[in-house]
């Protein structure tokens, strides 16, 4: 094992992690290093499909890009998908091994180590820096023993530690010495600088805060980092995105109920870019937007239980209502699944066995089963004959009379379903509205202004050029990757 390494832990959830490996991820990339972001346990429901044939977080998956890489299951070995309360779907080098309960899996986890590991261990065979994505909080130290997805795996592989805190929500001072504080001193001793992040205002202010943490840490102390402003731009992997402020749009009005447990939520990403449209996330005890021109039902780790949730909160008769009055309907995977008459899940693959009425809206049943569909796919819009790029991430069959009118062709054969003039529409592919070509056309034939000069996928990779030369200007980078070395694993 030849490459260096460097882990990026954080002081809390949602400090700047997964963006601040993005960052370094493009920057060194743009030096000439071969760069791989490595995560060894996620929780997300927004996952991408990777070149291997499997799935990984979708954080991960825009590191790759950043750094000019295909994204790989070795990126992130272990990926835990919630589909209820106390317990999650367990994916393992990209592949649905089990459904446990949260205590069932911290009495496992340890065991996974050693794929963990490898998987590790395959990045760095083939790559000059490998950069660590830690979970949640370096400090919760009740979660120490088994620990994968922060100390346990830095000693294992004897990675050291860039220990970030984020500005923003206060406390940051307090947050990076305390983390010293609780922790083990043998966790402590692989911490090699500390980083403030989210900044905003003048930096000179800092000074002495940053001096202190030094002080009081016995490390450097790098940043402060100052705000990112088009980090929104960039495909979100936390729920937590979706509770953010939303900024106003267009007069063109996107309303998606805000489900439970809604993955894949970045297919909206390209419609939220075009100037003339609004996308509204809608929050439990919200009706849906009576000036919505388009309902979007979007993807689900548990599409049972979210369509009984849609169903609690009105939204079902809000759908009703909206087609009533000539308004356009999209699902999305587990959206498409409850457009239908009937989800049945025999097998009890996303919790208790039985037969769920869906809302009628297609002519269309589908049937749960334990064989996950991960692919990626080309296909041809029907009803505009734009090319589309997506992927399929889904356990199920759908069929109907309303799939002999298809959302889509790939390779000839019908994908998806379409009723009532083509108004309401379901597919299983994510990613459709990322092709600029078919997002107009679909848009404009609803009434929406577009920009006919937006390239969505260019403008990611703009912005990922933007935030590496925001961390250039702002950081000491030579320094940062003076901090990473050769690991020595334990």
């Amino acid at each position: 094992m030849t490459a260096r390494a460097l882990m990026v832990m954080g002081t809390g959830s949602d400090v700047g992690k997964s963006l601040v490996v993005a960052g370094l991820c493009r920057a060194f990339a743009n030096r000439g290093l071969r760069v791989a972001p490595f995560k060894p346990q996620n929780m997300s429901n927004n996952a991408a499909v990777t070149a291997d044939g499997g799935e990984i977080g979708r954080a991960q998956a825009l590191q790759a890009r950043a750094a000019r890489r295909d994204c790989v299951t070795a990126m992130n070995p272990v990926l835990l998908k919630p589909e209820h309360e106390t317990g999650s779907q367990i994916v393992v080098r990209g592949q649905r091994r089990a459904t446990l309960s949260a205590r069932a899996y911290f009495a496992m986890r340890g065991t996974l180590m050693p794929e963990v590991l490898a998987a590790f261990s395959e990045l760095a065979a083939d790559s000059d820096l490998v950069l660590v994505e830690g979970a949640g909080s370096a400090s919760e130290v009740n979660l120490r023993e088994g620990d994968l997805a922060n100390f346990g795996f830095a000693q294992a592989a004897g990675v050291p530690v860039l220990l970030v805190g984020d500005i923003h929500r206060g406390g940051v001072i307090a947050a990076l010495v305390g983390t010293f504080a609780v922790i083990a001193p043998d966790d402590a001793a692989l911490i090699a600088a500390t980083l403030v992040n989210k900044f905003h205002g003048d930096p000179s202010l800092f000074d002495a805060g940053r001096a202190l943490i030094a002080e009081r840490t016995g490390r450097p102390a790098f940043g402060p980092l100052p705000h990112f402003p088009d980090a929104g731009r960039l495909p979100a992997e936390d729920v937590l995105a979706l509770d953010a402020a939303q900024a106003p749009g267009g007069e063109f009005v996107i309303a998606v109920p805000r489900l439970p447990r809604i993955a894949n939520f970045d297919d909206l990403d390209p419609l939220r870019a075009e100037p003339g449209v609004t996308v509204r996330i809608v929050p439990p005890g919200q009706p849906l937007p009576r000036d919505a021109r388009l309902v979007v039902v979007p993807g689900s780790k548990s599409t049972r239980a979210d369509l009984d949730a849609l169903r609690a909160q009105g939204w079902d008769i809000d759908i009703a209502a909206h087609v009533r009055a000539g308004g356009h309907v999209l699902g999305i995977c587990g959206g498409y699944q409850m457009l239908g008459k009937t989800i049945a899940d025999p097998e009890g693959i996303e919790g208790r066995p039985g037969t769920s009425p869906g809302l009628g809206l297609l002519d269309v049943d589908t049937i749960l089963g334990p064989h996950k569909q991960l692919r990626t796919e080309a296909a041809v819009h029907a009803g505009s004959g734009h090319l589309v790029s997506g992927y399929h991430i889904h356990m199920g069959e759908t069929f109907g009379p309303d799939a002999d009118r298809p959302f889509a062709h790939v390779d000839g054969a019908p994908e998806g379903a379409t009723a009532s003039q083509f108004r309401i529409a379901g597919t299983y592919l994510h990613g459709v509205f990322a092709a600029d070509g078919f997002r107009r056309a679909f848009l404009e034939t609803l009434g929406a202004r577009t920009d006919p000069t937006l390239d969505y996928e260019a403008g990611v990779d703009a912005v990922l050029d933007r935030l590496a030369a925001h961390m250039e200007a702002h950081l000491d980078l030579d320094a940062i990757l003076a901090l990473a070395r050769i690991p020595e694993p334990r």
